[in-house]
């Protein structure tokens, strides 16, 4: 088995496969992503190629643009994978990551762990955060039309999967149902301290946002 030759088809895949998604969750996000499950990778004892490949792979048929379907992601994958002769019990742990990574409301609990899966979702949750983690969120709120904010809507904090998958509040609220969470949701020591930069800088946006929305931000508990 190449892997260097699999992991270069896997990313000339993935980029065919994104070239039009919504901008959020692109190549460019899978990208980072990539980079930032190499950069956590080289602090702890992973098999590099599994969460190569889950990174590479994580949101290649996202359930938010499949409605709401999870088992597309995992099946393409799956598909690609035994294409490129990868071996099953690799096959299958790249299935697992894609199907465990996501956030999807924080209340569902995992029936699979790894090192491999920790890395991968550090990874993808660090881009959840930060400027870009800013920027996707409003993208991905003006894609599905949604408000920016609404003072009369609260964020809520103990939604069920199924109603985090259904949501359509505001996207400020976003920040409070899923990208302040995170932060204390971190797997890695490398991901915990590189979250705690970006979550920062979230605050102080918000912090920003209300002053000039004319709304006392001491009254929003971050």
């Amino acid at each position: 088995m190449n892997k260097t030759q699999i992991i270069h088809d896997t990313i000339a895949f993935v980029q065919q496969r994104l070239a039009n998604a919504e901008g959020g969750h692109d190549w460019f996000h899978i990208e980072r992503v990539f980079k930032n499950a190499r950069d956590i990778a080289a602090g702890e004892k992973v098999d590099l190629f599994v969460v190569e490949l889950g990174a590479l792979l994580h949101d290649i048929a996202d359930y938010k643009f499949h409605n709401g379907d999870e088992s597309v992601g995992p099946q393409v994958a799956r598909n690609f994978l035994k294409e490129k002769q990868v071996p099953a019990d690799i096959i299958e742990h790249v299935e697992q990551i894609i199907t465990w990574i996501s956030f999807k409301g924080g209340n569902e609990v995992s029936t699979f762990n790894s090192l491999e899966l920790q890395v991968v979702q550090d990874a993808d949750r660090l881009d959840a955060l930060g400027a870009i983690g800013i920027a996707r969120t409003f993208n991905y709120g003006g894609f599905k039309g949604r408000a920016i904010f609404d003072p009369h809507v609260k964020p809520n904090l103990n939604m069920t999967k199924e109603e985090y998958k259904a949501s359509t509040a505001p996207t400020i609220n976003h920040f409070y149902e899923k990208l302040f969470l995170l932060k204390d949701r971190m797997n890695t020591e490398t991901g915990r301290q590189l979250a705690e930069e970006r979550h920062a800088f979230m605050e102080l946006f918000l912090r920003q946002f209300y002053k000039e929305w004319g709304l006392d931000a001491q009254k929003w508990d971050f």
